[in-house]
């Protein structure tokens, strides 16, 4: 059985890994990739950054872990988190910060400027990225295992979304989300994603934001073509993307290869593929070698560590 600090590391490390296989070819086309595929970590390719370095992502990820591994949900302190990344370098594996998002620039600098942390995040269609979804899983962590924070789940998830990304259709992928990885948690197999999926489609059925979700609620999704994915920096393309790659693989390996190699938005497609498959596979499937490539990976487990001694 899998202890609480191994579960959290297996979502947390997933994800990094994931992030950090992507970074080098970020924005590639899947041309390209499918010319000279990803089979390993790689170094300064898209971003003058050496292998295991990763992005965003895990920056945001690990700004919002540190906050709440504190036993608390302080959106006010963790909106002072991305601040410190965004400005001074912080949570970043290299000490300088090579990359951030347009609406995520955006809502901090909201904050910045004396916005509440809940209204810091854009709400028009247009802001519909996955700045919100790459850096959801701390917050669903924290809910899955605190048990107070249990039947309150959706308002913290929706919550961790409005600070950079408030539009309905993102805070319903952080929900799909979630649902996906609880289940994950509780039972690790294909069976639960599905289950997951299923009971997301019957929950949000009355939703303004259901139909930009239809495909991946729908039968057969599993079985699309390579070619029916789309691997972009849209929110709904990255949860589909994700999960895709989770069904029609075998390993966590071959799941953030394949998120990778679909181009594009490389990096967070494969860091949530990655989160996500680090939860049904389990923190030793994640190849050693990869593990030990990150930068930083001690840091980011102590993270995890002291969040596994302080949520109950």
């Amino acid at each position: 059985m899998r202890t609480k600090e191994e579960m959290i590391k297996s979502v947390m490390i997933g994800h990094a890994v994931g992030d950090a296989l992507g970074v080098p070819v970020e924005f590639c086309a899947r041309e390209a990739l499918e010319a000279d595929p990803v089979t390993d970590m790689r170094g300064y390719g898209s971003y003058p950054v050496p292998a295991g370095a990763w992005s965003d992502d895990t920056s945001m990820s690990l700004a919002a872990l540190d906050s709440l591994s504190k036993g608390k949900i302080d959106y006010e302190d963790i909106m002072r988190n991305f601040v410190k990344w965004a400005k001074l370098d912080d949570y970043t594996p290299t000490g300088e910060m090579f990359d951030i998002g347009v609406t995520c620039k955006y809502a901090i600098m909201n904050f910045l400027y004396g916005t509440d942390a809940l209204l810091c995040g854009q709400s028009h269609e247009n802001a519909n990225g996955n700045g919100s979804l790459m850096r959801i899983h701390p917050f669903v962590l924290m809910t899955f295992f605190c048990a107070n924070l249990r039947d309150g789940w959706e308002t913290v998830v929706e919550n961790g979304s409005r600070l950079t990304h408030s539009h309905e259709r993102s805070l319903l992928a952080c929900k799909i989300y979630a649902r996906v990885l609880w289940a994950l948690l509780e039972k690790p197999s294909r069976k639960s994603v599905r289950k997951a999926l299923a009971a997301s489609m019957k929950c949000y059925t009355d939703s303004a934001e259901y139909a930009a979700y239809a495909r991946l609620f729908s039968f057969g999704f599993e079985q699309l073509p390579t070619c029916e994915i789309r691997s972009s920096g849209y929110v709904v393309d990255t949860l589909e993307a994700a999960l895709w790659c989770l069904f029609t693989t075998e390993t966590y390996a071959a799941c953030v290869l394949k998120a990778v190699n679909l181009g594009s938005d490389t990096d967070t497609v494969a860091a949530v593929a990655g989160g996500l498959a680090g939860a049904l596979y389990g923190y030793e499937a994640i190849p050693r070698e990869w593990r030990e490539t990150l930068i930083k990976r001690d840091y980011i487990e102590r993270m995890c560590e002291t969040a596994a001694q302080i949520w109950e």
